[in-house]
């Protein structure tokens, strides 16, 4: 089972302008890392976690690795960053499905999980 952290700062390249996480808020610094777990019965080759405030995806922040189905990662942001929401994009094995959310508050959820409406193949995400 695929369990480390993957940390986002070359990545991501996030600006030290991004807002504050708000006062009060449950989850301290570093309040948008969480947990991806697959449950949507197909491999994901590619993991996109990209600021809001950003135009461009970057880079697949699991490099070379896989997230198999029934597996989950660790997503790590660097100390100093204090965004909370991003736009999350996976690619399947097949390169040919994607799925994306945008405007994922992730100061909210320690995991998101993936499932898959085989019916329709939309792939919803769930968070806790």
């Amino acid at each position: 089972m695929l369990r480390r952290a993957v940390p986002l700062a070359v990545a991501l390249l996030l600006s030290t302008a991004a807002p504050p996480v708000p006062a009060g808020s449950a989850r301290a610094a570093n309040g948008a890392d969480f947990t991806l777990k697959n449950e949507n019965g197909y491999q994901i080759d590619e993991l996109y976690v990209s600021p809001r405030s950003s135009r461009r995806w970057g880079k697949d922040v699991m490099g070379e690795d896989t997230l198999d189905a029934g597996q989950s990662v660790n997503i790590t942001f660097p100390r100093n960053n204090a965004a909370c929401t991003f736009d999350i994009m996976v690619k399947y094995h097949d390169n040919d499905v994607k799925a994306e959310w945008s405007n994922v508050d992730l100061c909210k959820y320690s995991t998101i999980t993936l499932y898959m409406d085989k019916k329709n193949r939309n792939t919803r995400a769930v968070g806790e």
